[in-house]
């Protein structure tokens, strides 16, 4: 869900700009320092899944993986994203400087929220439950991700419009696999690392610190 150089309206650049500062600047603070490299794996997992990507007109369709990000890592799913849009963008190209703020908000935010609305079911102790959290999770990430993507286009200008909906069709066939990936993640950590689902403990400072 690259979005590529030169084609949103300086408006959209900046709001996104401003939301992903903001985003990230959550996420930063609320990070505890043992949890850096459990946030750097998941920005290098991020990284790695959406580099195999098709180019879709204006934009391209990939794995992103947010909503597993969304559910681990909480707000700062929004540093381990931007970190790895960077790279893809300096080193492949994808994407590119400009439209860092607004590819970042695009799928971070979506990851932070249905971590968010997802988390009790897809950490509970019900597996039926667990599996369609987690399944709602993933697939749920990818399909705000798209709106908010094909938002950005039509807001840039209704010419668009025809390469937002196609965007979005595109997309329906990643959330179904995404929606999976993240159940069957879940399930495996369940039984390796379970305390990566702790809900009290996805990467966030706690509360009775000091």
């Amino acid at each position: 869900m690259h979005i590529s150089e030169g084609v949103l309206s300086a408006p959209v650049l900046a709001a996104g700009a401003v939301l992903t500062v903001g985003g990230i600047a959550v996420g930063l603070r609320k990070i505890e320092y043992d949890k850096l490299p459990q946030v750097a794996v998941f920005s290098a997992t991020f990284f790695v899944a959406s580099l195999i990507h098709v180019p879709i007109g204006l934009s391209s369709a990939h794995l992103i993986l947010n909503g597993v990000c969304g559910l681990i890592l909480g707000w700062a799913a929004f540093p381990a994203i931007f970190v790895g849009l960077v790279l893809q963008a300096l080193l492949f190209q994808f994407g590119g400087l400009t439209t860092l703020g607004i590819n970042t908000f695009n799928m971070a935010f979506p990851a932070v929220l249905l971590g968010f609305i997802c988390r009790g079911a897809a950490t509970g102790d019900s597996r039926v439950v667990r599996g369609i959290g987690s399944f709602v999770c993933g697939g749920g990430a990818v399909l705000l991700s798209g709106v908010l993507v094909a938002l950005s286009l039509v807001s840039t200008g209704e010419a668009f419009a025809a390469a937002a909906g196609v965007i979005l069709v595109a997309h329906l066939p990643i959330m179904a696999a995404e929606g999976l990936l993240t159940l069957f993640i879940v399930e495996f950590l369940r039984k390796t690392r379970p305390e990566m689902l702790d809900t009290n403990s996805h990467g966030e400072k706690r509360h009775n610190e000091q």
